[in-house]
């Protein structure tokens, strides 16, 4: 189980005055990788001229462009909302970018409450997020919209 409450902490001390917004997301994204259990996948889509665009990530090779209201990412983006999605094969309009990958979890990112872009983190476990990951992951995007 995560500790969120860690996590959030040692973010909030790597990107705490650092104004590389491309550093923070590579930082943030490796935090998630070594502090969450049962990932394949955890990064970062920018939302440019109308379109998602890869950002800092660790896992296999991504999509490199996502449409806003496509997938899970574009589809958080489009309703303003964080996903939690235990089987994404069930999903409609899913986009395979891991075969692996079985659930996800998507946050919204926003700066004066215009989505900005999406943290994405897959795994494959079907089922693998919960509520409290919703919540503390949401927590996490908190503290980082703070420093973008």
């Amino acid at each position: 189980m995560t500790d969120y409450s860690l996590m959030t902490a040692a973010l909030e001390g790597l990107i705490e005055g650092v104004p590389h917004t491309v550093a923070n997301l590579a930082n943030a994204s490796a935090l998630l990788n070594d502090m969450m259990e049962n990932i394949n996948w955890a990064g970062f889509y920018i939302v440019d001229d109308g379109k998602l665009v890869l950002g800092p990530f660790q896992g296999k090779p991504a999509c490199i462009e996502i449409q806003i209201g496509s997938g899970v990412c574009g589809t958080a983006v489009a309703e303003n909302a964080t996903m939690l999605v235990p089987n994404v094969h069930e999903f409609p309009g899913h986009i395979a970018c891991d075969c692996a990958s079985n659930s996800e979890i998507v946050v919204p990112i926003r700066k004066d409450g215009v989505v900005i872009g999406v943290l994405d983190i897959d795994s494959p476990e079907f089922s693998r997020f919960t509520e409290d990951d919703r919540a503390g992951l949401e927590e996490f995007v908190r503290t980082l919209e703070k420093h973008l």
